[in-house]
This record gives C-alpha cells, structure tokens and sequence, in this order.
C-alpha cells in the first residue's frame, strides 16, 4: 500500500509531499487504522545510554522537527523517536525549494536550515503527547547566532527541554547553517563539549535526574579528524555520539540534475561514508562510549551493517521516506539476526 501512496505523493514537490504525508499520518492515527495496517516489529530490547528501548530501530531527527506528529509516529513501531532540530527561537530555514528527489539513487538533498517553530512551541506539543515510548530531543543554534555565542543557545535548548526528553541531541552537523560544522573542530569543539556538560550537571540539580546527552557529528572527517573527535568525547564525558548526518560531497550521484543544489545528501549515497566513521570511531572508543548509527539505511541489511560497525543503535530517515513503515521491522529482524 505504501508502495502506491508513494508513487502519487512523488508526483508532487518533496516538501509538499512530506508535509501532506505527516497529516495523513495524523488522521489515519486518529482513525485508529495504523494499528490495522501497520506491522510493528517484534520487541527486540537494548539499554544503551542507561535508557530501555523496545528495539534498536528510531527516527532521526528532521522528520518531525517541531514535535508536532508524535503520536501518528509512535504508533508505527519505531524503538525511539528524535524530533527537532529546535532552535531557541523560530526561523523560517532557507528559501524554498529546498529539497530535492534523487529517486535513481535513493536519496534527497535538503538545505531546510532548521526551519522550526521554536523551544516554546515545541514544549507545548510534547506536553501535549499521547506518544510513551524514549523520546530523544535535537537542539542547535539560531542562524543568527554567531559561532563564538552559539553555547549560549546549546545551553538555552538543553535547559528547555531537559524535562521533557529521555536523552538530548546537540546537532554541530548541518551543512545548511552557515559555520555550523566548524564546532567539530579543535577548541570550538572542546570548549562547546564543556559547556553542554555543564548545562547538563547543572539541570540535573535542577531537576534531579539525568538526561544523557549525544552530539551529531558529519560524516565528511578524515580518519585525524574522527580520532579528534573521539578524543574529545571521551574527555568531555558525553554519554553517546550520533554518526552521522548528511555529506556535503556530490561523488555518489555526480551527473544527476540535482547533484550542483546546495544542501546535505542523505539516503543511499552516504551509507558507506556513514558506516565508515562509525567504524573508525569504535575503533577508538570501543564500549566505552555508545555510538547511534544513520545514513544510507534502505533495508535491514544496512541497518544490520551499522550495528556490525559498532553501532549500538540506528535511525532511520530517507529509507523512510523511501520504503515507508516496512523498513523499521525489516530493520529490526535483520538486527535479530545478529544475535
């Protein structure tokens, strides 16, 4: 059935189609027939970050950046859900269009730019969720935020939703806000780790529990930036790291209509680049640190080859979108399978 709905919402532009396909997830949830026509996966539990997750299978941010469809999601099997990115204030993200179809090569190119409603508005609306299950929260920087203050809004996000989510994001990632990526690096990164670990004892005083905290990192590092990277994680104390968001690099569909757009490649084309990182960082944080693997993932296979990397758990985004609520129980048997 999938399989049709995707073939007239592809007729239309992407960011109608995605924003189309959420509310007829809304009403078809409030209709009561996702559970008549939804397979949800067998429990496959993990603990990872001190957290019980039905299954090792979530949605990665992006999705549902203003929290905004949590129940309709939640009710398609998902092991988590992540929603955001949110920004301490609302911003329209850039100019459309601003997302492409790459249907060739299973992927899309998105330069959004954390277009979001808000801390506020998405305080209400997690408030307001029937959705039970662990709910991961991603927070990043206003475009208008200088790289030297953006601790500031990491911190303004992190004690705003501290409350409400199981575990906390910070996105340091995205190719679409200018600068952004360079908090990766050097004393940009240490000084950032310090100051959302501080945030982070700071709330649970606050509010007496402790909410794990991960960062999204690129999947564009050579193998000194990934050791880096690593090196500053363990320092900093950080409870798990997200790898990886989208590429900037075009070599996987060079030739493509779409290959020149500014913006991240998701989808396919990133699934060896993801896997790569993910193995080279496991190689140097081995159990100490767990790691969350996305990119690329299009079939249980692929989601079974990021476990196999080292990943503790995985998201799942553009397969989404590609192969709709089939690809999360796939996902978890072909997890089953490992054993």
């Amino acid at each position: 059935m999938y399989g049709i709905m995707r073939e007239l919402l592809f007729r239309l532009p992407p960011e109608t189609a995605h924003n189309l396909t959420l509310s007829g997830l809304d009403l078809a949830g409030k209709l009561g027939l996702l559970k008549a026509f939804v397979s949800r996966p067998d429990p496959l539990p993990v603990r990872v970050m001190g957290l019980d997750f039905p299954n090792p299978v979530g949605l990665a941010a992006g999705l549902d950046k203003n929290a905004d469809h949590l129940d309709a999601l939640g009710a398609l099997g998902f092991g988590f859900i992540e929603v955001g990115t949110v920004t301490p204030l609302a911003q329209p993200g850039n100019p459309r269009p601003r997302m492409f179809r790459l249907p060739e090569h299973q992927a899309l190119i998105n330069r959004m730019g954390f277009n979001n409603q808000g801390l506020e508005h998405l305080i209400e609306r997690v408030d307001k969720k029937h959705y039970s299950g662990v709910l991961g929260i991603n927070v990043g920087k206003n475009k208008v935020t200088p790289n030297e203050e953006s601790e500031s809004d990491y911190r303004k996000g992190i004690a705003a939703v501290y409350s409400r989510a199981d575990y906390i994001t910070v996105n340091v990632s995205s190719p679409n806000t200018p600068g952004l990526r360079d908090l990766q690096f050097g004393d940009s990164l240490k000084g950032l780790m310090h100051a959302i670990k501080d945030e982070q004892a700071r709330c649970e005083k606050e509010h007496g529990r402790y909410v794990p905290l991960a960062v999204k990192i690129a999947p564009d590092m050579d193998d000194e930036g990934i050791r880096f990277v690593a090196g500053a994680l363990k320092e900093s104390g950080l409870d798990g790291v997200i790898a990886t968001n989208t590429t900037i690099s075009r070599d996987a569909v060079a030739g493509h209509r779409y290959a020149e757009e500014a913006g991240g490649l998701s989808g396919a084309p990133v699934r060896e680049p993801s896997t790569r990182v993910i193995e080279a960082l496991y190689a140097e944080l081995g159990e100490s640190l767990p790691i969350i693997g996305v990119g690329g993932i299009t079939d249980g296979d692929s989601a079974a080859a990021k476990i196999r990397a080292g990943a503790k758990l995985v998201q799942i985004y553009t397969g989404f979108i590609y192969r709709g609520p089939a690809l999360i129980r796939e996902s978890v048997e072909a997890i089953r399978r490992l054993g």
